[in-house]
């Protein structure tokens, strides 16, 4: 959908008309059926309803909602899709005065038309087309523009994310990072097979990838801005499908189980916002990538493995591997001197019983970090909220034939996988977001990936910018 910015209404023709409570009277001027509507029939707060005046062929929407208001963004969201519903092809949209809010909307709008349609025989058209938001900002358009472009990254991780784990596999994920490269000349990208990868000795890695016919792939893309600081690292987490491995997840929790490269796609997204936005900073992406099947060579609950940093992990439950295939990214991370490194990964079922699907979890080992993490959510309304790395909680990997266990005992398991991966992160400031709740929704055939957490990570290479 396209987006446009003016003034002042003069010229424009829309075919659905979004406007604040406050503006009734300004908009009966302009629109004098307007002036039947009672004030008792005016929405509440946090409510809009919806006018479809057959004799102007225009579809009214009034609004009391307030984009301050995290919780009011699902409400834009489905106004868009009425619009949309009702066959409107051109919308104007009033009322939105602050530029944050005009990001926000255009992002929103952008999002809520999003449909994954590759495998359907009938294809579902959007009606709406282009939306023309009035404001008198001169910075109004570039914000508005900055929105879309967001919702842009949101597509590509959403429609990554949500490709069926029989095409999206290591191998694919590695040519959409090369596709990426040849569309941005900004973006390098280098590609590792197994054999590099052995060579490199990331064996925790690959212990995870053993028993799968798909080839693990290591995945380096590099956004060169024009700061001379060190690079922001964004790991995410490329498990193309999670079966549990021998720790098999019963029937009902391995579906959905394509979303576990989540992590991935959203590395891919933020790198083509980057470019597109051509923000300052150096950005460095790694995805380790690759499938967790059991086989004859898969890995065992007891077996112990060998990482690249020469920490040994003994595996108590095949199923957390997501951790086995991040530490060794992290510690390939090192040599690119990092100014911060933030890992992505739908890492834990723990986090998504504590949170649900309203917060990522946000663990790290710096203070100011995890500070500017945490408001970049509440600003972008992408949230996450912080947990504890607390020593007590680190005894919990402790083991008696390795340097750590790869699970804790039994509770806290978001926490103690953080900890895990906090004793990789020694020389460098680090950050973990667990999105294992909020990256997709899962429910009957409203399934799908959100993009999330591409507004949060947005939010804050934009504020680092400022």
């Amino acid at each position: 959908m396209k987006f446009i910015t003016q003034t002042q209404l003069k010229g424009y023709k829309p075919h659905a008309v979004v406007f604040k409570k406050e503006q009734l009277e300004e908009c009966a001027n302009e629109w004098p059926i307007l002036k039947k509507i009672k004030t008792k029939e005016a929405p509440g707060p946090g409510e809009w309803k919806v006018w479809n005046c057959l004799e102007t062929g225009i579809f009214f929407v009034m609004y009391n909602l307030d984009l301050s208001e995290i919780k009011h963004e699902s409400s834009f969201k489905r106004i868009f899709q009425a619009i949309n519903n009702e066959g409107c092809s051109k919308m104007a949209l009033f009322g939105i005065d602050q530029l944050r809010h005009a990001q926000s909307i255009a992002r929103i709008g952008y999002d809520s038309l999003f449909q994954y349609q590759e495998f359907l025989s009938a294809i579902k058209k959007n009606s709406l087309k282009e939306c023309c938001i009035i404001g008198k900002d001169r910075l109004f358009n570039q914000y508005v523009q900055q929105g879309v472009k967001i919702g842009e990254a949101m597509e590509l991780t959403r429609t990554l994310a949500d490709t069926p784990p029989n095409i999206c596999t290591p191998s694919y994920l590695a040519r959409a990072a090369e596709g990426l490269s040849e569309k941005y000349p900004e973006l390098q990208v280098s590609v590792l097979d197994k054999k590099q990868i052995k060579a490199l000795k990331m064996n925790s890695f690959l212990s995870v990838s053993k028993a799968s016919a798909q080839e693990p792939k290591f995945i380096t893309i590099n956004y060169k801005g024009s700061s001379k600081k060190p690079p922001i690292v964004l790991i995410g987490k490329g498990i193309t499908f999670d079966t549990g491995g021998h720790s098999l997840k019963p029937a009902s929790s391995m579906m959905g189980m394509k979303f576990d490269m989540s992590g991935a796609a959203t590395v891919l997204g933020i790198l083509k916002l980057a470019a597109e936005l051509k923000l300052d900073h150096n950005i460095i992406g790694l995805i380790p990538t690759c499938e967790n099947i059991p086989g004859l060579d898969a890995n065992k609950p007891d077996d112990v493995v060998v990482s690249m940093s020469g920490q040994t992990i003994e595996i108590l439950n095949t199923d957390a591997e997501g951790r086995l295939i991040l530490c060794d990214a992290m510690t390939y991370a090192e040599r690119f001197n990092p100014q911060y490194v933030i890992d992505v990964a739908t890492l834990t079922g723990s986090c998504v019983a504590t949170f649900g699907s309203v917060a990522t979890g946000l663990m790290g080992n710096d203070q100011e970090l995890i500070e500017m993490l945490f408001s970049a959510g509440q600003e972008s309304g992408d949230r996450a909220w912080p947990l504890p790395l607390w020593d007590e909680y680190d005894d919990e990997l402790k083991s008696p034939v390795a340097d750590m266990a790869n699970i804790g005992h039994q509770h806290a398991g978001a926490i103690t996988a953080g900890c895990f991966l906090k004793r990789f992160a020694k020389n460098f400031k680090w950050a973990h977001l667990d999105i294992a709740g909020t990256a997709c929704i899962f429910q009957g055939h409203k399934r799908g990936s959100t993009g999330r957490p591409i507004p949060l990570l947005a939010e804050f290479l934009m504020n680092l910018a400022k």
